[in-house]
């Protein structure tokens, strides 16, 4: 989430070195708008989501995450002991490559499910995917704005994932139910994260799943490689073989940078990754002028608002709010908060009221200022030409009615780098004393660098 060279990354960069301009191109000139930067109304739901994203890379086999008691493991400290039941996501990120590069096997993610009790219990899955960077969703270069009502536009997997569960959907390698007998385990994820015929060697699997179990259950996420057969093809590993991974493993490594405490230090801030069970999988948040009232006054003529989302710490944008999910459990050397909310689903109801003796022209979109805590001006700052880093890619679903009074849905795939004001998602024709409810829907997608805002604009009146 931290913008840095990671370890991953330097095949890339000696594949394609960053070109070197001559004379120096100068930087792109900030330019700032004018607008009130709000916090965000509502908070997080208490939906635990298990949130399994480090170490990124995976180089060493081992325990991902693992919520089981530590009770007759091996390594007691490798395991969190914290239970589900009723509501829960799962959600994990990981990269392998070959090291050394000619040690093509794939990686296994497995992730495991464990009933303790002394009666069956049955998961539900609602919706989920899984998906590879090659060839399932590879990072290519895409518009910055694309209508998506069918989730066919996508770069890299977390995008996709993301998407599809946006749009209700689960991938048909997950069944609808799985019952787990008791004292016994079942595997609800197995599958590769293969590096052959890649060139760097390198590859990713991103997975998002919501589930409802009627009983306890414990979750693990684990790393493989893959089983050999005795003709030299590859096997999948098997739910003893994850077992035994999971009762005598350590940690998989290479661990990744140790965060710095969340207070300020004066040092360069290190989010870290996160490896635990953070608390919520969704935020909803009805934007009305204050806490009694029923509508969202739209800014005057020329004027602008703006509601910060994903907020950090470090990166408020003079808000002062944090919208990173707490850890309820956590890894000692993984990230103290779900920073980005990878995964989290933001809700967001805008009741707009035109309170103005005219008609006007309304907008409402996503934007993604430079990051700021406390604003150096009145006001967000963009650059004239955005950057190179994309920082947002990611599906939003749009809802509100037309000038026929007609209800529209609209899916739109954005890209924004560092800095892009971005296109309106919707623009609304309000006559005065208009009132129209417009809903934004979107999957925090993995890959983004947070903060963006959501932004309400009125045209400014013709002369």
């Amino acid at each position: 989430m931290v913008k840095e060279i990671s370890k991953y990354m330097l095949p890339l960069l000696l594949i394609f070195p960053i070109a070197q301009s001559t004379p120096t191109t100068p930087p792109p000139e900030e330019v700032v708008q004018p607008q009130e930067v709000r916090p965000l109304p509502g908070q997080l739901d208490t939906v635990p989501t298990f949130n399994s994203n480090s170490p990124e890379l995976v180089l060493k086999e081992g325990i991902l995450l693992s919520t089981f008691p530590p009770d007759g493991k091996k390594v007691p400290t490798a395991h969190l002991n914290f239970p589900f039941r009723g509501r829960f996501d799962i959600f994990a990120h990981h990269v392998a490559r070959a090291e050394p590069p000619e040690n093509l096997r794939s990686l296994y993610l497995g992730i495991i499910l464990h009933n303790p009790g002394s009666e069956a219990v049955k998961v539900n899955i609602w919706q989920g995917a899984s998906y590879l960077s090659q060839p399932d969703a590879p990072f290519i270069q895409l518009p910055s704005f694309s209508p998506n009502p069918l989730g066919t536009i996508f770069a890299g997997p977390g995008d996709r994932v993301m998407s599809d569960v946006l749009m209700g959907r689960r991938q048909e390698i997950f069944p609808a139910q799985i019952e787990i007998p008791p004292k016994q385990s079942r595997m609800l994820l197995n599958l590769p994260i293969p590096v052959q015929g890649l060139t760097p060697p390198l590859n990713g699997r991103s997975t998002l799943i919501r589930l409802q179990s009627n009983g306890t259950v414990y979750a693990a996420s684990l790393a493989m490689f893959a089983r050999v057969n005795p003709d030299g093809s590859e096997r999948s590993p098997t739910l003893e073989e994850w077992q035994n991974l999971l009762d005598n493993g350590d940690l998989a490594g290479p661990r990744d940078k140790t965060p710095t405490p969340l207070e300020e230090t004066g040092k360069p801030r290190i989010y870290g990754r996160v490896a635990g069970v953070a608390s919520g999988s969704r935020w909803r948040a009805l934007l009305v002028d204050n806490p009694k009232a029923r509508y969202l006054t739209i800014p005057q003529p020329g004027q602008v608002f703006s509601y910060a989302l994903s907020t950090l710490h470090g990166g408020t944008l003079g808000t002062g709010q944090i919208q990173s999910s707490p850890m309820l459990v956590r890894y000692p050397d993984t990230a103290y908060r779900a920073h980005g909310n990878y995964g989290i689903q933001y809700n967001l109801k805008l009741p707009l009221y035109n309170n103005t003796q005219s008609r006007q022209t309304v907008s409402v979109s996503i934007q993604t200022p430079l990051k700021e805590n406390q604003l150096v001006k009145p006001g967000l700052r963009f650059l004239s030409t955005p950057a190179r880093e994309v920082f947002f890619r990611g599906t939003v679903r749009v809802r509100y009615k037309d000038e026929q009074n007609q209800p529209q849905t609209q899916f739109v795939h954005l890209v924004q780098k560092r800095g892009q004001p971005g296109e309106p998602l919707v623009s609304l024709n309000m006559k005065a004393g208009d009132r129209s409810l417009v809903e934004v829907d979107f999957l925090y997608p993995p890959d983004a660098t947070p903060p963006q805002v959501l932004t309400v604009s009125t045209q400014a009146e013709s002369r």
